[in-house]
Parts: C-alpha cells; sequence; structure tokens
C-alpha cells in the first residue's frame, strides 16, 4: 500500500496507534495542540533539527528502521548536551505519495523504540505532502533543574578540555558509503549514532562541567562555539584525539583532519575546572563510557592545535557550514 492509498488521517491513526502512554502527557496525538504537565521545580529546553534527503541521508545507504532511530537521536543528543532528560517531542514529515506505507512503518518504529530507551513520548506534529525527496523535522523537549543546565558560555582560562567516546568515526562512516561499504564499525556510527544522554545528565547533575556542547559539526568548530559564547580560546593537543582502530585503519598517516571537523559523532565536547579530571572519569565509566583531556581553555581568543610533534597544525577545513562554500 503507498501512503496516497492511506490518506493523511490514516497515517496519523496508525502512528497514534504505536506511542506508549505517559503520565506526564494530558492530551497528545489528535487535538490541535498538545497538553503536556511539567515536572515541578524543573525548566523545559527545547530544540530542533530537520533532516533533508540528499543533504542528510541517502535511502540508499539506510534502512527506514535506522533513518527513524537517528532522526530523533540527533535531537537527545542536542538534550543530553545541555545536561537535560528528555521528555516529550513532536514530529513532521513530509513525504512523496508513492512512497510505501512500509517505508513510514519502519521509519516510526525505529523512532519509536529510541524513544522509548530514553524516556521520551512523541506528542504531535505534522504530516504533509512531498514533491520532492522527504524531510524529516523533530523538536525535541527536555527538563532539568535551572541551576543544573549547561551551557556554551561557562569555559574558564585555565579548564581542561574533555571530549567522549571516540571522534571521526562518523565522517569516515560516510566516506566508506561513498566508496560502497555497508556495514561495519564506522558505517553504523554514521548511520546509527548514540546520543550521550546519560552521561550529559551525569555531568550536569554533579557539577563538574563548566560548558558542553555536542560535536555535531566537528571538534574544532564546535570547541569554536564554546570559545565564543564563553570569551575565551582553547588549545587542543592533536595526539590526545580519542581515535578508534577502525578509524585510524581507514584514515592512514595523518588522521586529524576528518577527528577536527568531520562531524555526526555527536560525542560530548565540554570543559571542567583543573583537577577534577579523576571524577569525571569514574563518572563516565559509570556510564560505560570512555572519556579523554584534549587539551585546555585559554585567556584570549582562537584555537591553537599543535601536532604530536610539538609543532603548529592547521587543519585543511574547519568544520561543517550548511551555507559555508564547497
Amino acid at each position: 500500500m503507498k501512503l496516497a492509498e492511506l490518506g493523511e488521517f490514516g497515517l496519523i491513526d496508525r502512528i497514534k496507534a504505536n506511542v506508549a502512554a505517559s503520565p506526564s502527557v494530558l492530551l497528545g496525538i489528535g487535538d490541535d495542540a498538545a497538553a503536556l504537565s511539567p515536572t515541578p521545580g524543573q525548566v523545559t529546553l527545547i530544540t530542533s533539527d530537520m533532516l533533508l534527503e540528499g543533504v542528510h541521508f541517502d535511502l540508499s545507504f539506510c534502512d527506514p528502521f535506522t533513518l527513524g532511530r537517528k532522526s530523533l537521536s540527533v535531537n537527545l543528543s542536542d538534550v543530553a548536551a545541555m545536561g537535560a532528560r528528555p521528555r516529550h517531542f513532536l514530529l513532521g514529515v513530509a513525504l512523496p505519495k508513492d512512497v510505501p506505507l512500509e517505508f513510514m512503518d519502519g521509519f516510526m518504529a525505529g523512532m519509536l523504540e529510541q524513544a522509548g530507551r530514553y524516556g521520551a513520548t512523541l506528542v504531535g506534529g505534522d504530516t504533509c505532502a512531498s514533491k520532492g525527496g522527504v524531510a524529516i523535522s523533530v523538536t525535541a523537549l527536555g527538563e532539568q533543574r535551572p541551576e543544573l543546565v549547561l551551557k556554551r558560555s561557562g569555559a574558564r582560562p585555565g579548564d581542561v578540555v574533555c571530549v567522549t567516546g571516540t571522534v571521526g568515526d562518523a565522517a569516515a562512516g560516510l566516506k566508506q558509503l561513498f566508496g560502497g561499504v555497508r556495514e561495519g564499525f564506522l558505517v553504523r556510527r554514521q548511520l546509527d549514532p548514540t546520543p550521550r544522554v546519560e552521561a550529559g545528565v551525569a555531568l550536569a547533575e554533579a557539577g563538574l562541567v563548566t560548558a558542553m556542547i555536542d560535536v555535531s559539526d566537528g571538534v574544532l568548530q564546535d570547541m569554536g562555539h564554546i570559545c565564543e559564547m564563553s570569551g575565551v580560546g582553547a588549545r587542543l593537543e592533536l595526539a590526545r584525539l580519542p581515535l578508534s582502530d577502525a578509524y585510524r585503519a581507514e584514515c592512514g598517516a595523518d588522521p586529524y583532519p576528518l577527528a577536527l571537523s568531520g562531524g555526526e559523532d555527536y560525542e560530548l565536547l565540554f570543559s571542567i575546572p583543573a583537577g577534577r579530571e579523576p571524577d569525571v572519569a569514574a563518572l563516565c565509566a559509570s556510564v560505560g563510557l570512555p572519556v579523554s583531556v584534549i587539551g585546555e581553555i585559554k585567556a584570549g581568543t582562537g584555537i591553537e592545535l599543535v601536532a604530536p610533534d610539538g609543532s603548529s597544525y592547521t587543519p585543511p577545513r574547519r568544520g561543517f557550514d550548511h551555507f559555508g562554500a564547497d
């Protein structure tokens, strides 16, 4: 069956039937707006992302289930970067009329599985026909106590810069996909990223972090956002970048360009006061996630990159920008 045969309202009913109930949702899918019950003493954080066929994803690379998971994960990563717990989300989707119903069933199954894992409930959205490709828009809402919300603007000279997991994997996975590879660690990191929700909440509630962001546009670009918002500079040591074995095998003699500028790893990049490294390592280990110190915050502006031999390093590109030069 094609979506045109089911119709818009039939599709909405089909989605609604698979959404689990939540006590925080007073009115969910079906009315003109959702009614949500906030948690006492918490503030709501809202983030939105779009994924466009041909820009953010290629349907020849991924199945609908995995696309559904990633579509929510990139929003949950933003919530995690603020130290918040996911609570609710809205989905807007534009689909060509000839898309098979099985596509949307698989997409929603992946999205709702990911939502269930992190405690987020679908509460509404919009559907419409597309004369081009598939377009997906997700708006996610999270909660945290106001004094614990993490921002990009709190880094101070002398702080240490840390990053969770490994970096560069997603960009290397995209390179493999364009080369015809369809499976493996790097490909999974590109198509099915893991939002670091547990680590983000734990870091916020431990009071260890001075500034944080998720790595969506690349370590260098996202570190630049922290520096700009905090009015500081930074010094990063390339030898300390956490690189997976699969990434090193793929990227060869100079592994740093993709690790710095590739993006879409959705790891957490953050600053902490010097001396708190053991506390952060223990906390991240408690949620099964490695963390690495990669540099320090400096007074002034700009980001200094230091190569393993101690020389200054200039990357070929800074990071992803939708409206930048190709």
